[in-house]
C-alpha cells in the first residue's frame, strides 16, 4: 500500500469543516435536509471513493417528496483522500474540491456541469 499522508481523524474532520466554512452562504442556507458524515474508508466496491451524495436532489423533489423524509447524506471518506495526497495542503484542497462536488450534486448539478465548471 502506498504511503498516506499522517493526519488523524480530528485534524481530517476539522478539514471538512474548514471547506464547509469556504461554501458560500447563500448557498448553504438553501441546503435543505442535508447531513455531513467523515468515514475512514469507502465502500468495498469503489474503494477509491472520495465522496458520496446520498439523497434527492433540490431539483427533483416535489410536492410528493416528504417534509419527514431522512436527511441527504454527504459523505466524504477519509482513508482515500489521504491515499492520493502527499501533502496536509493537498488533503485540504482535496476535501474542498470533494465537498463543494458532493454539495453540488444536493442542488441537481451533474459531473458533466461540475466538469464544465472545473470542479471534477
Amino acid at each position: 500500500m502506498e504511503s498516506m499522508v499522517d493526519m488523524t481523524r480530528e485534524q481530517f474532520e476539522e478539514a471538512v469543516s474548514d471547506a464547509l466554512d469556504q461554501v458560500p452562504p447563500e448557498l448553504t442556507a438553501q441546503m435543505d435536509n442535508v447531513v455531513i458524515f467523515v468515514e475512514d474508508d469507502a465502500p468495498p466496491e469503489q474503494p477509491d471513493l472520495l465522496g458520496v451524495y446520498d439523497g434527492v436532489p433540490l431539483t427533483e423533489r416535489d410536492l410528493g417528496w416528504a417534509a419527514g423524509a431522512l436527511p441527504d447524506r454527504i459523505t466524504i471518506f477519509r482513508n482515500p483522500t489521504l491515499a492520493i495526497c502527499e501533502t496536509v495542503e493537498e488533503v485540504v484542497d482535496e476535501v474542498t474540491i470533494t465537498v463543494v462536488h458532493e454539495i453540488a450534486h444536493h442542488f441537481g448539478i451533474d459531473d458533466a456541469r461540475l466538469h464544465e465548471l472545473g470542479w471534477a
